[in-house]
């Protein structure tokens, strides 16, 4: 399937160039599509989808890549009951059957990988390979994830990226400031008071068939690189790849070394 197949597809334009599928009665999800190839599904994490752009761009230059907005964020619609992690992994299922995506690479950042393991836990039958980049949502003993709702904006930059001083920072607007607010109490509503770890899911993860790359950036303040390796310890059929001269996102500081991981992986 092209981004110009929309035949099967309820969407509606909006003017960001984003697509709004109905995928029930009372779920919507709001889609960037980009590219032509094989899919790969990029979620993004806690920072929102913007995050994403840069490295999502050059991966369309050989994929199509799908870019959804969890509900909730960026402004968009969540039905009141949707709020847990499962809930998104169900979400995304039904997304991938909605648009009969068939071998579809996962790939989660952060927040995101948590989803995307949920998701291949939830229904593995349209995935062909899961890649999780600086992923939370397990627990580790004496490694937790840092708690990113109770430090500074300058903290949590400092934590998130191997050069904060490099990492171009867009102005904090009222605007833009409201909307970083919304999105973090989203985040937390979703977290569940769980600390972006569920104790339940690292033993699962060895029911995964799927083959799996782990990848994370060697200076990361939020996840450390122990954890990201009791993660990817966890699969049965995992790579573990690190990223250096990058932190929490290494899309955003090193978009090509990820990229150069990602295709290694993918052939």
């Amino acid at each position: 399937m092209t981004a110009n197949s929309t035949q099967n597809i309820s969407t509606q334009n909006i003017a960001s160039g984003l697509q709004i599928l109905q995928l029930s009665a009372g779920l919507t999800l709001t889609v960037q599509i980009l590219g032509q190839g094989s899919p790969v599904l990029l979620l993004h994490g806690g920072g929102g989808p913007q995050v994403l752009q840069v490295f999502a761009q050059r991966l369309a230059q050989r994929h199509q890549v799908f870019i959804p907005i969890h509900p909730g964020f960026s402004g968009t619609h969540r039905p009141e009951q949707h709020n847990t992690i499962k809930d998104l992994a169900a979400t995304y299922a039904t997304f991938l059957q909605h648009l009969n995506l068939q071998e579809v690479v996962v790939m989660g950042f952060s927040m995101g990988g948590w989803i995307a393991s949920e998701l291949v836990l939830h229904d593995s039958s349209r995935i062909g390979k899961l890649v999780l980049v600086n992923a939370v949502g397990i627990e580790v003993p004496g490694h937790p994830v840092t708690d990113v709702f109770n430090v500074t904006p300058a903290e949590l930059a400092r934590l998130s990226f191997h050069r904060p001083e490099a990492v171009q920072q867009v102005p904090l607007t009222p605007e833009l400031m409201a909307l970083r607010a919304a999105n973090f109490a989203t985040l937390a509503l979703y977290d569940q008071n769980l600390k972006m770890a569920d104790p339940n899911l690292h033993p699962r993860l060895s029911e995964v068939q799927v083959p799996v790359l782990v990848t994370w950036g060697e200076s990361d303040g939020i996840v450390d690189l122990t954890y990201g390796q009791a993660y990817a310890a966890a699969f049965p059929q995992a790579q573990f790849v690190t990223i250096p001269e990058a932190g929490h996102q290494p899309q955003v500081e090193q978009p090509d070394r990820l990229l150069t991981a990602l295709q290694s992986f993918l052939q």
